[in-house]
């Protein structure tokens, strides 16, 4: 393996060409390696979600989930099965083993999916199926206020939207604040009754009349023709005309029945930025590209497309952007670039100081060498640069350059020795070859374990070792073949240097200083590359490629000869430059000499003393009383057994705890608004806006997005979900730390004069955890509601620390047990911010429809069903497509703003063979215990608890025992820091409860 050495030394000039070569892929490897913050990583988990209108969280339990559940548990590799049934939809998780194919699973899922169709109700809409995936969170929001019509600045969105999206880097601009269209048909519910019309005419007419008919071709001795049969609806005003009765020759059409108006679903939320009623574009970025200049490009994109707007839409519309994600990512890069460099620069002042200048620079050069081939690596395996790649390369620094600085000592030896340079950089290479190898296998075999670190939290740290791998495997390539080049060939220069700076020393001092001004005119030729440059440009502008002979070759030729100059002129100036260094030298060897020779002339020669003998250092003595007899190494031993012993003790009773991902400082954060209550949306607004005004007036925040109802940013929460009594969200963004205005502060006081050295620091009241402890307390004092803070860290996220999950097949024995459990916890000292998945208090109607008095009037359930629609949502008629969507547009019928309340359906009546029919006659109405969703895990139902520990608190579990059996209690003691995380375990957790409920 040494011959390695030999050979890279006998191919000098080959080598310093790969080094070239190395610096300069390196480098655009770094330039073009996307940027991040997090990395990237994959998660194998599936997110499959089936909509369905109006159905309820029971039925969806029932009709959806189970058979969805019966048909993907037996898929290979599926660790857990988690499951949402909903009202209006269902909603499955699949969490997988890591490792998986995953294209031969989501075919699986497919497949399975595919099976478990047959067995849902007619009116699911097509199922979607999603992976999860840590880039798919926003990079940046494009905000658009103004005092302008929904219509309007919803257009202005979508068109925004299709731009940005256009984008290669760009995946998607989800709109948030914005509402779907339909086409509403506002019917009289006396006008149904005078003409007779039942809900089910209205359904056929229109989806009778709104079809596509493919009416062919025919064919005659003229020719060819095809047939084409208008019948699907372009206008709002095809639905006018369409005939609902026939009365003789008197044709009642759909608009004598109804109003027909192209307006917007109901509104389920509210969506303001900063106080403003706004529409936001969420900025999805490919996986792969660079989050930076993704970014950059996006702001660009708006800038231009929006100083293309007319003038009056200009001073309208307001665009701005929030949660810029590559400011955070750009200021990282440039913190951990700049960590990098200061790295660099004092192991070089280590060398400096204890190995000279020569040893200095060849360790400098070793450095980043290394973390150029670690970036070529890194792009041949499709790693992007996150904030765990660079830590990698900080903690690398120390120790990339150990075999750098053993191969560069032991070669200062061998000179000293008389060895040449090359030849001594090639021996140290040699014989500290295995050592090296060693000691660098060593190393890596501390951080292969790392690779396999499972989970999450292994994917997500997985880039540190490998980093570390990739950057001590080319220090390692470094040591042995560049080095020992490098060294040798510096040596030569170096000497040869030394020997032009004693030749130009000896030179008359006039001649040496001509030097001077010849080596500036040789460097000023440069000014002459300029026009040669020029030269170069009009050559390749001048070509004409469809003349080869007469435009292409003599402009080739000129161009060659202009490069050629170009070349001989940088020659001149880097001799030009080497003759000024050379010359600079001199004078100073040449004031060396005369300070040598004045010194001998006036303090003359003085004898050199030499001393000999022994001499025994501090150290030594201390080394020989510990080993110089033999009671001493055993004294010694048992003294070092007792501290390790009582350190681990002393550290196991009394540390701080322990934390996954340290704690950083927050810079967003989400306030979770609760209420509890059958709240309309104006009053859950209500509410939420004296949360909006204090946090809107606080000096620190800069952004804030407030969202009323069903609402919010995708942000990356770490799977931590809104508690149950949500009624609003509002997403707050504090000043960046580049721009927060600084505080003086005493840094230290020099004594006797006791005078005070300032310093500037960034304001303590702009510090994140300062402004979100001041914000808890301001909300806190807001009367009928409740606010809870969730801190956005940076990492592996997660929920609350404190997590007990009860599961069961009984819905009222769990509701029973989480009660219990949900007294424990509120009971527990330390813990705060408690909340439960328990169905919130409130009431839904329910109605009850008598079969057989139906019957009896010839009425069924579905008649009635589409009665109730009217009254609420809307009954759905069809679909239809307009030239402001690029999406279909539903068509739905219901009754007046004003007839929308539940006393209309004792008013109503349907046709039956009977005559019309009170629907009063045979359904009656229930005030029900509201059920908004039903949570499964595994097939089971699930309630969770989870609560938040006070600051200085940690989280611990402690064993008792109850009527004999060791049961887990929570417990929280005293600690200077919070960290860690505790599931207790169901099994253990029941017995607690059933000995209290006993």
């Amino acid at each position: 393996m040494t011959s390695i050495v030999n050979w890279a030394a006998s191919r000098a000039r080959m080598v310093l060409a790969f080094i070239v070569l190395s610096i300069a892929v390196g480098s655009v490897a770094y330039i073009s390696l996307p940027k991040e913050g997090e990395p990237d990583i994959e998660i194998p988990t599936l997110v499959i979600s089936v909509p369905f209108p109006g159905i309820s969280a029971s039925d969806s339990e029932t009709l959806l989930v189970q058979p969805m559940e019966s048909q993907l548990s037996d898929l290979d590799g599926l660790e857990k099965i988690t499951a949402t049934a909903a009202e209006g939809y269902a909603n499955i998780v699949l969490e997988f083993r890591f490792g998986w194919d995953k294209t031969k699973v989501m075919a699986d899922v497919r497949d399975a999916m595919d099976s478990a169709k047959a067995d849902f109700p007619s009116g699911y809409e097509q199922y979607t199926l999603d992976e999860f995936n840590f880039s798919e969170f926003p990079i940046i929001i494009v905000n658009l206020t103004g005092p302008l019509p929904e219509r309007t600045i919803s257009r202005v969105a979508k068109e925004l939207q299709d731009e940005i999206e256009s984008l290669e880097a760009v995946l998607e601009a989800s709109i948030v604040g914005s509402r779907d269209e339909m086409v509403e048909v506002i019917i009289d519910p006396l006008r149904l009754e005078a003409y007779n019309v039942t809900a089910s005419e209205l359904v056929s007419v229109v989806q009778d009349n709104n079809q596509l008919i493919a009416a062919g071709e025919v064919k005659t001795d003229q020719g060819t023709f095809a047939v084409k049969i208008p019948s699907s609806f372009d206008e709002i005003s095809d639905i006018y005309s369409l005939p609902v009765k026939i009365n003789g020759d008197r044709i009642v059409t759909l608009g004598d029945l109804a109003t027909i108006n192209l307006t917007f679903e109901d509104k389920l939320s509210t969506a303001r930025f900063d106080g403003i009623d706004t529409v936001a574009l969420q900025v999805v970025k490919r996986k792969g590209f660079n989050l930076i200049d993704t970014a950059t490009a996006v702001k660009t994109l708006v800038t231009q497309r929006s100083s293309a707007w007319p003038d009056g839409l200009k001073a309208a519309v307001q665009v701005g952007t929030s949660n810029d994600q590559s400011r955070v990512v750009d200021s990282m890069v440039k913190q951990l670039q700049n960590s990098v460099f200061t790295a660099i620069a004092l192991v070089m002042l280590v060398s400096l100081a204890a190995l000279g200048p020569r040893a200095s620079l060849l360790v400098g050069f070793a450095i980043p060498t290394s973390f150029l081939l670690c970036f070529v690596l890194l792009a041949i395996m499709g790693i992007s640069i996150s904030n765990i790649v660079m830590f990698g390369l900080i903690l690398s620094v120390g120790m990339l350059v150990d075999g750098a600085i053993v191969v560069v000592e032991y070669a200062d030896k061998r000179q000293q020795q008389g060895v040449g340079p090359m030849q001594s950089y090639v021996d140290a290479a040699n014989r500290m070859f295995w050592p090296i190898v060693s000691s660098t296998a060593t190393t890596l075999c501390a951080f292969l374990p790392m690779l396999f670190w499972p989970g999450v939290p292994g994917q997500f740290m997985g880039m540190l070792p490998v980093t570390l791998i990739f950057v001590l495997s080319a220090s390692l390539i470094v040591a042995l073949v560049y080095l020992p080049v490098m060294g040798g060939v510096l040596g030569r220069i170096m000497n040869w240097f030394s020997d032009q700076n004693t030749h130009i020393a000896h030179l008359p001092f006039l001649a040496h200083l001509l030097l001077f001004p010849l080596a500036a005119l040789l460097v000023c030729s440069t000014i002459a590359i300029s026009p040669l440059q020029t030269n170069i440009s009009v050559g390749f502008a001048t070509m004409d490629q469809q003349n080869i002979l007469r435009s292409v070759l003599p402009a080739f030729l000129t161009v060659f000869a202009n490069i050629i100059g170009i070349m001989a002129l940088v020659g001149l100036a880097l001799s030009g430059l080497a003759a000024g260094v050379l010359s600079t030298t001199a004078i100073f060897l040449r004031l060396g000499l005369v300070s040598i020779w004045a010194g001998q002339k006036i303090y003359g020669k003085r004898p050199s003393h030499v001393s000999s003998g022994y001499h025994q250092s501090s150290f030594g003595i201390l080394i020989k009383a510990l080993v110089g007899n033999p009671l001493m190494p055993v004294i010694m031993l048992g003294a070092v057994f007792a501290f390790v012993g009582t350190t681990l003790i002393y550290y196991i009773n009394n540390n701080n705890g322990v934390e996954f991902f340290v704690e950083t400082e927050p810079e967003e954060a989400i306030v979770y608004v609760l209420a509890r209550g059958n709240l309309s949306l104006n009053e859950k607004d209500t509410l939420l806006r004296q949360a909006e005004k204090i946090i809107i007036n606080h000096p620190s925040i800069s952004s804030v997005f407030s969202f009323a109802g069903n609402g919010g940013l995708n942000a990356n929460t770490g799977g931590a979900t809104s508690p149950k009594d949500t009624i609003g969200q509002i997403q707050i963004e504090t000043i960046p730390w580049e721009t927060r205005p600084d505080a003086n502060q005493t840094w230290f006081t020099i004594p006797l004069i006791n005078y005070k050295v300032m310093r500037k620091v960034k304001a303590d009241r702009f510090d994140g955890e300062v402004i979100m402890d001041e914000l808890a307390s301001e909300l806190a004092k807001i009367p009928g509601i409740r606010s809870e803070v969730f801190i956005l860290s940076r990492g592996p996220v997660s929920g609350k620390p404190v997590h007990l999950r009860i599961t069961g097949y009984n819905w009222s024995d769990l509701v029973a047990a989480t009660a219990l459990a949900r007294a424990k916890f509120d009971d527990t000292l330390g813990l705060i911010a408690i909340e439960d998945t328990r169905p919130l208090p409130g009431i839904d109607w329910q109605i009850d429809v008598d079969v057989e008095k139906a019957g009896r009037y010839g009425a069924n359930v579905a008649t009635v069903g589409a009665m109730v629609q009217l009254v609420t949502r809307g009954l759905l008629l069809d679909t239809m497509r307009v030239d402001s969507s690029d999406e279909e547009v539903e068509i739905r019928v219901r009754l007046p703003e004003q007839d929308r309340v539940l006393s209309t359906l004792d008013t109503l009546k349907i046709r039956t063979t009977g005559g019309l029919v009170p629907l009063a006659n045979f359904i009656t109405r229930t005030p029900v215990a509201s059920l908004a969703e039903i949570n499964r895990v595994d097939q089971f139902r699930y309630f969770d608890i989870k609560a938040d520990v006070i600051s200085g608190l940690q989280k611990l579990v402690k064993t008792n025992t109850i009527g004999g059996v060791d049961t887990e209690e929570i417990v929280a003691t005293l600690r200077p820091s919070s960290s860690g995380e505790i599931t207790l375990d169901k099994k253990t957790f029941y017995t607690v409860l059933r000995n209290k409920s006993n």
